[in-house]
């Protein structure tokens, strides 16, 4: 069955990385998957937060929004409603998680960074858009500081690999690589792989939506996902370039 876009199955959707789009931060970056435009910022701060003190280690976060009409209808703030959802919490962790896998904090030094990740529009993927893009505006923000003399170490070294992630999923039995929303919606088996430039794993999530999911197709969405990984760590590189 074809794609809604008329892509392959192993084929992501045109992907953008557009440094400095904001002004103010210390590093930006709105990322494109299609459709789904997300922007990250990576803001610098002196300090760690208080259980970090004495440590000597920095401290990399995320947090993750989604403006009130990124989608086809429009949801509520969540400053409004007083409460942050559990979705919302869960990419913000996922988010911070995956960056801190890429950084020395001890090289950091007692230096915070955070990364808000703001959905502008939806189109599926907006959680691996996310992080993908922050690894750029991490980089930008990590270079920052070392015009300041404020890392331990060169660049290279503090961000030892670079991180991105991808979507994968089965829809009508065929694996598929970036699912966009009409396919997300649609998918037996739903998939957010994140890697590193090497190809090693950060983090897999994947639940069979509609049942259960034999081990070759686990290993066959797996490779869509490493093989997508790839490419958008072409896409950082020349980014960064």
């Amino acid at each position: 069955m074809a794609r809604p876009d008329g892509r392959a199955a192993d084929q992501l959707r045109p992907v953008t990385l557009s440094r400095k789009w904001s002004i103010h931060p210390e590093g930006s970056v709105l990322v494109e998957f299609g459709d789904t435009r997300v922007l990250c910022t990576a803001s610098v701060t002196e300090g760690v937060p208080r259980w970090r003190k004495g440590s000597g280690l920095g401290w990399v976060t995320a947090e993750y929004a989604m403006l009130p009409r990124a989608t086809n209808t429009r949801g509520d703030r969540e400053s409004i409603k007083g409460k942050v959802g559990g979705r919302t919490h869960e990419i913000s962790r996922l988010i911070g998680r995956s960056l801190r896998a890429c950084i020395d904090l001890k090289a950091l030094g007692e230096n915070s960074i955070v990364l808000d990740c703001d959905v502008l529009q939806a189109d599926g993927g907006t959680r691996t858009a996310a992080i993908t893009g922050a690894y750029v505006a991490l980089h930008d923000a990590v270079n920052w500081l070392a015009d300041r003399k404020s890392l331990a170490g060169k660049v290279e070294k503090v961000m030892h690999r670079s991180i991105q992630a991808v979507s994968v999923g089965i829809i009508d039995g065929e694996p598929r690589l970036d699912l966009m929303y009409l396919e997300d919606v649609a998918a037996e088996v739903d998939m957010n792989v994140v890697c590193t430039g090497d190809g090693d794993f950060v983090e897999v999530q994947g639940t069979g939506e509609n049942g259960v999911f034999r081990r070759d197709q686990m290993d066959a969405l797996l490779d869509l996902g490493v093989l997508g990984c790839a490419e958008l760590a072409a896409a950082q590189q020349k980014a960064l370039a």
